[in-house]
């Protein structure tokens, strides 16, 4: 059944409170979207994500024009460029999360994968995750950085700022943005420990089984 866009408004205010409450998000820092017929939901600019109100939420239309509610988070371009480069995406969620920023801090992240395939639930939520080269925050060639990837990825780490995650819907994303956050932490806990990756054959029957992200 389809939701409405107060029912949206809800489930946004409910699942940031949640991420901020289990300390995903602290500060104002980190932003949600999620697509509604008319254009998006965004979390407003400089606003602790514990306290959304539904009828405060920022709205633009689909050419990121400012419609109504507070005024849209100055990030509104990493969520654009996640729109407009990936078809099934339906929301995005922009965090600082303490490991996933570690691992964007890392200079032996891999940029090309920042995440290695040690679990499962990684690849089935997540996929491959890139890193996208520094700029400084509000910077919109960060999103023109997301828009070169052309939708390959569901995931990027901006270089020492934090992970950004869409999704087909606001659960599914704000769901794969906590998986990747306790997939950070595991690899930063292995760091000085032999790990066993899945292999080739097996990432191959996760991808046919549940599909890539």
């Amino acid at each position: 059944m389809t939701q409405t866009e107060q029912q949206t408004r809800e489930e946004m205010t409910h699942l940031c409170r949640s991420l901020f409450t289990r300390g995903f998000s602290v500060g104002t820092a980190g932003n949600v979207s999620v697509q509604v017929e008319d254009g998006l939901l965004m979390s407003p600019t400089n606003t602790r994500l514990n306290e959304l109100e539904p009828d405060r939420i920022a709205k633009i239309d689909h050419d990121g024009q400012h419609i109504s509610g507070d005024k849209p988070s100055k990030e509104q371009f990493l969520h654009q460029a996640f729109y407009q480069t990936r078809a099934s995406c339906g929301a995005v969620v922009h965090l600082h999360s303490t490991w996933a920023t570690a691992l964007s801090c890392a200079s032996d992240t891999d940029p090309e994968d920042c995440i290695p395939a040690i679990t499962p639930y990684v690849v089935m939520r997540v996929g491959r995750v890139k890193m996208v080269p520094y700029v400084k925050p509000g910077d919109k060639r960060a999103g023109e950085l997301i828009h070169q990837l052309n939708g390959q990825c569901a995931a990027v780490l901006l270089a020492n700022h934090g992970p950004v995650v869409s999704g087909r819907d606001l659960r599914s994303a704000v769901n794969a943005a906590e998986e990747l956050e306790e997939t950070a932490k595991l690899v930063m806990a292995l760091k000085d420990r032999p790990v066993r990756h899945l292999t080739a054959d097996q990432l191959e029957e996760l991808n046919v089984t549940f599909g890539a992200p």
